[in-house]
């Protein structure tokens, strides 16, 4: 691999856009593109300087790529990666890995014994506060997290004649708002806790019963919100709320991890700042590298006041992928096995809203 990796991205929608800015700013090259057709793929190549359109994934493949960035509609993700992983080319593979369990373990299997690099972007870990949480946390003995909690709200739902593929179980997967921002909110919980969700009761709900223009209304047949409860391998208890049709709330991921000495709060929409519950007295420490712990510096190049947002963390997970490609892995990274986890617990919190069980989650 060359100093600046060769880089190929399959889907030209918005993920594709995201994942193009963060490849070039961190200092990797796109040099394939492939969308849903040849003007498709011709328009992303013409907006990437250096970039052609391939005609298919093969094609694509056969261009010489050091790694492949799947930004395809869900119901895609498994039989793309498969393809890139018999080719023998590390990937990186939008959530969720895929729509069932049994394919993320397969292609999880078989990317292990390739020996390939695989991520999947679970960037909201790459918010300086939230790697600082993270290791006041590991760095406390005593922090004794009883009570994990939290929500994650949209609403770009929240007109009813709004709708996507997501909306649609034949492309997005059997459950939407859950699978696609609830699984954010649970791998950032884990990782910053280090507790494993094992067990899960849940209930889904829908705004509107069906969804599209004005006489043109399909039945909804995922939910828009779901209601989460957890336990986890460590004696926690958990709540999460997922909407993505919750008016003016526009990406707020937020959490509330609970322990009897402290408690640690943030808000994605305000991640400049980590809340510090006391039992005297609460802190709210602002993002400040010359503040912040040697875990956590590395994701704060930014002066004070100058805020750190999405981009940038989509841009540092990039820039950990192209370590890995180096052979420097870095600690944190999510890969397809974050990405098989999620997969799991999106299972069990699915067939809990179905059957009204409490569910099991292999830990």
């Amino acid at each position: 691999m060359s100093d600046r990796p060769r880089v190929g991205i399959v889907g030209t929608g918005f993920m594709g856009g995201v994942h193009a800015r963060a490849v070039t700013a961190a200092g990797g090259e796109v040099t394939a593109v492939l969308g849903s057709g040849p003007g498709r793929s011709a328009a992303a190549a013409a907006r990437l300087p250096g970039a052609r359109a391939a005609a298919d994934l093969a094609d694509l493949l056969d261009s010489g790529v050091d790694v492949v960035h799947l930004c395809t509609p869900n119901h895609l993700h498994a039989r793309d990666a498969a393809e890139v992983i018999a080719a023998g080319v590390p990937v990186v593979c939008e959530k969720p890995l895929a729509t069932t369990v049994a394919d993320a373990e397969r292609l999880t299997a078989g990317a292990a014994a390739a020996g390939l690099v695989t991520a999947v972007p679970f960037v909201y870990r790459y918010h300086a506060l939230v790697r600082e949480a993270r290791a006041r946390i590991a760095d406390d003995p005593d922090a004794g997290l009883w009570l994990l909690h939290g929500s994650y709200l949209q609403d770009w739902l929240g007109d009813r004649s709004a709708g996507n593929w997501r909306v649609d179980p034949e492309l997005g997967g059997s459950t939407r708002a859950f699978g696609d921002i609830g699984v954010h909110w649970c791998d950032l919980m884990e990782y910053v806790t280090g507790h494993r969700i094992t067990r899960v009761q849940a209930r889904f709900g829908r705004a509107f019963q069906d969804r599209g223009p004005l006489g043109a209304r399909r039945a909804v047949r995922t939910e828009d919100g779901a209601v989460v409860s957890f336990e986890t391998d460590r004696g926690a208890i958990g709540s999460l709320v997922v909407s993505q049709a919750s008016a003016g709330r526009k990406n707020r991921l937020w959490f509330s991890f609970d322990g009897p000495g402290q408690s640690y709060s943030f808000d994605q929409e305000g991640p400049e700042q980590l809340w510090i519950g006391g039992r005297a007295a609460n802190t709210t420490l602002l993002r400040d590298p010359a503040l912040s712990s040697a875990h956590a510096d590395r994701f704060d190049p930014l002066p004070p006041g100058h805020p750190q947002g999405y981009r940038t963390c989509f841009e540092d997970f990039v820039a950990d992928v192209h370590a890995a490609l180096a052979g420097q892995p870095a600690e944190g990274m999510p890969t397809f096995a974050d990405g098989l986890r999620a997969a799991r617990i999106s299972a069990a919190v699915t067939a809990s809203a179905e059957h009204g069980t409490i569910m099991e989650v292999p830990v």
